[in-house]
């Protein structure tokens, strides 16, 4: 088993039970995998997302990106127009993509630690008419802030945009309704909250939507419409080589997430760890990069230490030898470091990383 935890955005810790999941081999055209686990996983995600019927879901094989990618290019036509709220490096990636798909996009350009200004986005939508979709990301793991769903979620409902929301870091860790929330499509990833490992992402949408989505991909492997149907048409089967062993250890981190309460347990677990995190790391002289109103439990940004002495490959070095991996910063004009929450990490292990931490400020030693 790891010699160190990982406490970063994803790839994340998983339970030994979760590895052990990915030891048998199993066959893509059997009933025992398409119906009793791909179909299952389907089904639960779904039932995650929202409690209406009004859903499907629809797996991908790839990085969480790929689905992004997927979602775009299968659902915004060659007429749409596409309104990219960019505040981190993830809305970046979204106006990224759009660009490579030749998606007509409008982009709300805004720093990483700056929400976006609803009165500013709904005078983009009155003055941008032929806008149709909007898409922003829910919790951006640049800084670990939480953008606004039920507000975007609401001016798109009033200007009847499709609202399309990457939730990579955050579905399975923060309890949300898609119906409640006005979201149309939610695109996560095998790897995050649900604490499964990387292979495969999915996509969560509206059925009246993605019905009337064939044709309009612009890649033949990410054509997430083609994906569905043959889901859809045969009990769960994949187009092309489904990821086995990833998405059994996916089915069973779902049942684990069961055990352990549901999503709201595992939320109240991450918060607790983040509090405690941060409660920790400021008595150890340490500044959050986000005031606290808008922290996430999945991930906090903290400023690296002034000092000359310091340096970070040195940091992440000195905490891996004691069993803790962190995150590098990425923010373009804050020197800055990460540590995840999320994962099967719990409060016991924040308090000995927090020791390790203490151990570990070779800056301040004279």
């Amino acid at each position: 088993m790891n010699e160190y935890l990982l406490l970063t955005p994803g790839p994340l810790s998983t339970s030994n039970t979760v590895k052990q999941a990915m030891l048998k081999d199993w066959c893509t055209w059997d009933d025992d995998y398409n119906i009793e686990i791909v179909e299952a996983i389907r089904a639960k995600i779904t039932a995650l997302a929202s409690n209406t019927h009004d859903y499907t879901s629809v797996l991908m094989q790839g990085s969480g990106t790929a689905s992004v990618e997927s979602a775009l290019g299968s659902l915004i036509k060659n007429t749409d127009k596409l309104l990219i709220i960019n505040n981190g490096a993830y809305g970046k990636r979204i106006a990224e993509i759009a660009n490579y798909l030749n998606i007509n996009a409008q982009i709300v350009n805004l720093n990483e630690t700056q929400l976006p200004n609803m009165a500013e986005v709904e005078e983009q939508l009155q003055t941008h008419s032929d806008i149709t979709h909007i898409a922003m990301v829910h919790c951006e793991t640049t800084t670990g802030m939480l953008n606004p769903v039920a507000e975007m979620g609401a001016l798109a409902k009033k200007y009847q945009k499709t609202f399309i929301l990457d939730a990579m870091s955050s579905f399975g860790g923060i309890e949300l309704d898609m119906a409640e929330l006005n979201i149309d499509v939610l695109i996560s990833s095998a790897n995050k909250c649900i604490q499964g490992v990387p292979g495969f992402g999915f996509v969560i949408v509206k059925k009246a939507i993605i019905e009337k989505c064939q044709g309009i991909a612009r890649s033949l492997s990410l054509d997430l419409y083609a994906q569905w149907k043959t889901m859809e048409d045969h009990n769960g089967k994949w187009r092309f080589t489904s990821p086995t062993h990833v998405v059994r250890a996916f089915y069973q981190a779902l049942l684990e997430l069961e055990e352990e309460g549901g999503v709201k347990a595992r939320y109240n677990r991450y918060k607790e760890n983040q509090q405690r995190l941060v409660d920790g790391m400021h008595a150890l002289g340490f500044d959050t990069l986000l005031a606290k109103e808008m922290h996430s439990p999945i991930i906090t940004s903290f400023y690296s230490p002034t000092s000359n002495k310091y340096n970070f490959a040195l940091f992440y070095s000195a905490l891996k030898e004691q069993g803790f991996v962190i995150y590098p910063g990425k923010v373009s004009d804050a020197d800055c470091f990460r540590i995840g929450n999320i994962g099967e990490i719990y409060p016991d292990d924040i308090t000995r990383l927090l020791s390790a931490i203490k151990r570990s400020r070779f800056w301040l030693e004279a």
